[in-house]
């Protein structure tokens, strides 16, 4: 996620929270879980999720319309993701607004596949072109990837592997910069920048000025120390594909970035943490996922004890940041969720070195 812009029309953000319901409904969320998690009725979730159905209606027909271009026919399609459809159960099909974005990704996958990392293979048109546009849409049509989302997440061995994979990924990206350009971001600015204001603005009502203040002196006194390199920056179990407990393959490339590498492994962590589910990690639970992460990674891409004594902090500052990023769109709710993540790692910093 990049510095976002705040958006504070009412409509706007209602928009973006039904799209958010509809998503977790095409991921298995029940109406129920779905009604606790936005405080809605059932009732009113399975009016938004028709509403959402309909507007997406729109988008299969369109999909229907070109995918003869690549010379399907007699196809099945089915929505996977708000911009994403699977066809036959075969391909996937990508949709985008941003043709630079898509012509990125869609090199980044050829030179992750170079370096033989499981991604999506780009199926050409019949006229041998990689992307169709149509309507201001730009779709990208390739061969779906074995495997599927991993349900266990406390499962100890998937951690190790997922620290595994995202080491492989890491290495596999030190080619990708050498041939694609990338945006240069830093999460010590970011902290610095758009977040300490957005903060002030809120008059500093959820995260205190002395917490934010503590984490970004401790990110300072070590930036400088820790490794950049091309990141993922949106590493979670929807984005790492696992067949028989291996993975499979990987997706989504839309928000690689230059930054921190220990970012990644922060990111994956804490979002551990902030899974709203009935069934969610004790403390022990996820510092063992913690160590086997990290041993997985470190089976591949050896961690300088610089990296190793930051983590707590770059774990606290990205909760600050979702937290402020949920503030800039009235979210006070996930914000909030954001702020206990935060305190749940600031009271078991020693725990977390410990374990590391």
């Amino acid at each position: 996620m990049s510095a976002p812009n705040p958006q504070t029309d009412y409509k706007i953000e209602l928009e973006k929270r039904n799209q958010n319901i509809y998503l977790s409904h095409l991921e298995g969320r029940t109406n129920g879980q779905l009604g606790k998690i936005y405080h809605l009725s059932e009732a009113s979730i399975r009016r938004i999720i028709v509403r959402e159905r309909g507007k997406y209606q729109k988008m299969k027909e369109i999909i229907e319309q070109i995918l003869p271009l690549w010379g399907i026919e007699n196809r099945q399609v089915v929505q996977i993701y708000p911009s994403a459809w699977e066809i036959n159960h075969s391909y996937a099909l990508k949709v985008y607004t941003d043709r630079e974005q898509m012509e990125r990704n869609i090199k980044i996958s050829e030179i992750l596949s170079d370096c033989s990392i499981p991604v999506a293979e780009t199926v050409l048109t019949a006229t041998g072109e990689k992307y169709v546009s149509h309507q201001d849409n730009f779709f990208f049509l390739s061969k779906k990837l074995p495997g599927s989302n991993i349900s266990d997440l406390k499962d100890k061995t998937i951690a190790w592997e997922m620290g595994h994979a995202i080491a492989r990924l890491h290495r596999a990206f030190t080619k990708c910069e050498k041939e694609v350009e990338f945006w240069n971001n830093s999460l010590l600015d970011e902290m610095k920048g758009w977040i300490r204001e957005t903060l002030t603005n809120n008059q500093w009502n959820i995260i205190q000025e002395t917490e934010y203040s503590k984490a970004v002196d401790l990110l300072e006194s070590v930036y400088d120390c820790l490794p950049k390199q091309l990141i993922h920056r949106d590493v979670h179990f929807g984005n790492f594909l696992f067949s028989e407990g291996k993975l499979s393959g990987y997706i989504d490339f839309d928000l690689c970035q230059r930054n921190i590498r220990i970012f990644d492994i922060c990111y994956f962590l804490t979002g551990l943490l902030a899974e709203e589910t009935e069934d969610a990690f004790t403390k022990a639970e996820w510092l063992e996922n913690l160590k086997s992460v990290l041993a997985g990674y470190e089976s591949i891409i050896h961690l300088s004890e610089k990296e190793k004594s930051a983590i707590p902090c770059v774990m606290e500052c990205i909760e600050i940041l979702f937290a402020a990023y949920f503030l800039s769109i009235n979210d006070t709710r996930h914000a909030d969720n954001a702020y206990h993540v935060f305190r749940f790692i600031q009271d078991c910093e020693n725990d977390i070195k410990n374990a590391i």
